[in-house]
């Protein structure tokens, strides 16, 4: 469980978690037995209760959930996505990362990857877009209420980051209520790749003190992100020591101002 105790909820704040699962392939070195990265072979139900659990204790408003598995054997074809949700009584939205046409699309494991956004008041609308760069190229653009959620895994290669940040940038400024983009960035060359982003967005970073959450049993780099726009204030962040993941959770509460 939890390494570190999540600060409890106020009950009139918004709380969003962002966490890369893994698809729940769990982490450490039982995950590379008996091979390198044996893990993501193995069945994922116990490690996924176990994250089941972490989510109950921290009773988010929002979840985006980055590497999930949609329904392949390591989950016996049920989608992670669905349990969380079902369990834990939220609507939800999940979609494969890869684009229409990608050779990935057609690979058994890999076509069931994918990324989902989970709530507790009804999700209104979304759509799925895609970038035009990069392996994985989803946007989950989810419409709650009072908030329109992003949610991306962006590439691993500096060039292609940037054009899928441009692209991003334009769907952001077609949004007329408060927003938050989350998801794992990847930014390699740490947070100054988002210095151009930021500023033509108007979005700021819920982690000024940049605390990274990767790898998540030693954390080291900020790879992942909850940017905001100006009408949300943070009120409480976090990234409690949880290593069910190679990533540690994102913890944030927001107020509306």
């Amino acid at each position: 469980m939890a390494k570190t105790i999540v600060t409890p909820k106020d009950e009139r704040a918004l709380r969003f978690l962002l966490y890369n699962i893994r698809y729940a392939a769990g982490n450490g070195t039982r995950f590379h037995l008996p091979f390198p990265y044996a893990g993501y072979l193995k069945r994922s139900g116990s490690q996924l209760a176990k994250i089941v659990s972490f989510i109950k204790s921290v009773q988010p408003d929002i979840l985006g959930l980055v590497e999930v598995d949609g329904g392949s054997f390591r989950t016996e074809q049920q989608c992670q996505a669905k349990k969380i949700a079902d369990q834990l009584k939220l609507y939800h939205v999940i979609e494969t990362k890869y684009a229409f046409g990608s050779v990935a699309k057609r690979m058994p494991l890999l076509r069931t990857q994918g990324n989902a956004i989970l709530a507790h008041d009804e999700i209104i609308s979304h759509r799925f877009h895609y970038f035009e760069e990069g392996v994985k190229r989803l946007i989950i653009q989810a419409c709650m209420e009072r908030v329109t959620v992003f949610l991306v895994h962006l590439s691993l290669t500096f060039r292609k980051r940037q054009y899928q940040l441009e692209r991003l940038y334009r769907l952001i400024r077609e949004v007329d209520r408060p927003v938050i983009l989350a998801g794992d960035f990847n930014v390699l060359w740490g947070k100054r790749e988002l210095d151009l982003f930021l500023g033509a967005t108007g979005l700021v970073s819920a982690n000024p003190k940049k605390i990274p959450s990767f790898p998540s049993r030693s954390p080291k780099m900020e790879l992942d992100f909850i940017l905001h726009s100006p009408e949300l204030r943070v009120v409480n962040f976090q990234i409690p020591l949880v290593t069910f993941s190679d990533h540690a959770p994102l913890i944030c509460d927001f107020e509306f101002l």
